[in-house]
């Protein structure tokens, strides 16, 4: 479909606003492994209290991973919804009380984004779902 018919098809359209977008990433661990105490890219990637919650886990290469694997869903997402120019720690990832991962950007307090991370042996996925409110 050429972008002349995606613009003419109101069926196709209305199956998928523009209010909505999904994106994914999946990463591998090894590469945070040795970034764990390079502060130059921890505070370029992350905010501090992402850097305080991984780096107090058993194996923090496996939480920044999939902190910079949400980051990059999102990111993938926003570009669908034309909102472009966040930088990584413009882009927050915190828990719940309960352990429930989810993301917070302050320039777009109108964004609901629902995010799921996960790590297994050498990778870590996430998939950030967004909706403009």
């Amino acid at each position: 479909m050429n972008n002349q018919e995606y613009e003419q098809n109101k069926e196709f359209k209305s199956a998928f606003p523009n209010t909505f977008a999904i994106g994914t990433d999946i990463e591998s661990i090894e590469r945070f492994e040795n970034k764990t105490q390079d502060d130059k890219f921890l505070k370029k990637i992350f905010t501090q209290k992402e850097i305080d919650y991984c780096l107090s886990k058993s194996k923090p290469a496996q939480h920044l991973c999939a902190r910079f694997c949400a980051k990059e869903a999102i990111t993938k997402a926003l570009y669908s919804l034309n909102i472009t120019g966040l930088g990584y720690s413009e882009i927050e990832i915190l828990n719940t009380p309960s352990g429930i991962p989810y993301a917070k950007i302050e320039k777009h307090p109108d964004l609901n984004i629902k995010i799921s991370l996960s790590h297994e042996n050498d990778k870590a996925i996430a998939f950030a779902i967004i909706s403009q409110n």
